[in-house]
C-alpha cells in the first residue's frame, strides 16, 4: 500500500514537474518581437530641397548596397567592444537594412530635382551612372557612451567609361538619449537621414562643378 502511495506522488510530483516548464516555456514563448523602421523619407535639409531649373540630362540607377551579414537580416545589431557585436533576439528591423537605406538614396535623389531620372536597380534598368555603396555600420554601440552609429561609403560609376568617378563615406555617432532600443533607432534613424543628406547634397555639387567644366 504504502509503495502504490508513494508511485502516485511521484507521478503526480512528476506531473507537476512537467506542467510547471510547459507554463514556463509557454510565457516565455509569448514575448512579443518589436519590428522598427529607419522611416524611408529621410529630412532634407533646405538646400537639398526640389529646385526650380531645368533637371540635368543625367539618369542614376540606385544599385545594391553590400554589407555584412549582420545586415542583411533583421535583428537590430550592437557593438559590445571594438571586436564583439551582438543582436536583440526580440527587437528587429522591419525591412533589411541595405534595402532600407537603397529606398532613402533612390527617393532622396528624387526629391532633389536635380537629375532627368533616379530608379532602382532592375532587370531591365538603365542608366547613365550607377550608385553603389557598402554599409560599415548600422548599430548601437554602448562603450564608452551609449551611441547610434552610422557608415556607409557611396560610389559613383561612369557606366558608359565603366570607372568610378566620385566616392564619399559619411560616418558618425549620434548620442542616445535613453538606453533603450526605441531611443538607438530614433538616434539611429536621425544619423541616416543626415548622411543621406550629406551624401546626395555631396553628389549634387560633384555634378554641378561638372556641368561647369
Amino acid at each position: 500500500m504504502r509503495l502504490r502511495r508513494q508511485k502516485a506522488a511521484n507521478a503526480l510530483a512528476g506531473l507537476l514537474a512537467l506542467s510547471a516548464m510547459m507554463v514556463g516555456a509557454s510565457c516565455g514563448a509569448t514575448r512579443p518581437v518589436s519590428y522598427y523602421t529607419l522611416d524611408a523619407k529621410p529630412m532634407l535639409a533646405p538646400a537639398e530641397v526640389r529646385r526650380p531649373d531645368s533637371p540635368l540630362p543625367v539618369s542614376i540607377v540606385v544599385g545594391r548596397i553590400s554589407a555584412s551579414p549582420l545586415y542583411l537580416d533583421s535583428p537590430i545589431v550592437y557593438q559590445i567592444s571594438d571586436v564583439k557585436l551582438g543582436t536583440y533576439s526580440y527587437d528587429r528591423w522591419a525591412v533589411v537594412p541595405t534595402e532600407m537605406l537603397e529606398t532613402m538614396l533612390t527617393q532622396a535623389l528624387s526629391a532633389t530635382g536635380r537629375f532627368r531620372s533616379v530608379t532602382r536597380l532592375g532587370n531591365a534598368t538603365r542608366g547613365d551612372y550607377l550608385l553603389r555603396g557598402h554599409l560599415y555600420a548600422l548599430d548601437e554601440v554602448d562603450s564608452p557612451s551609449l551611441t547610434a552609429r552610422f557608415s556607409l561609403e557611396v560610389e559613383l560609376i561612369d557606366q558608359k567609361r565603366r570607372t568610378v568617378v566620385w566616392t564619399q563615406t559619411y560616418d558618425h555617432s549620434e548620442s542616445v538619449s535613453r538606453k533603450n532600443v526605441s531611443a538607438v533607432v530614433e538616434a539611429l534613424r536621425q544619423n541616416v537621414a543626415v548622411g543621406i543628406g550629406q551624401l546626395t547634397g555631396s553628389l549634387d555639387t560633384y555634378f554641378a562643378d561638372a556641368a561647369r567644366r
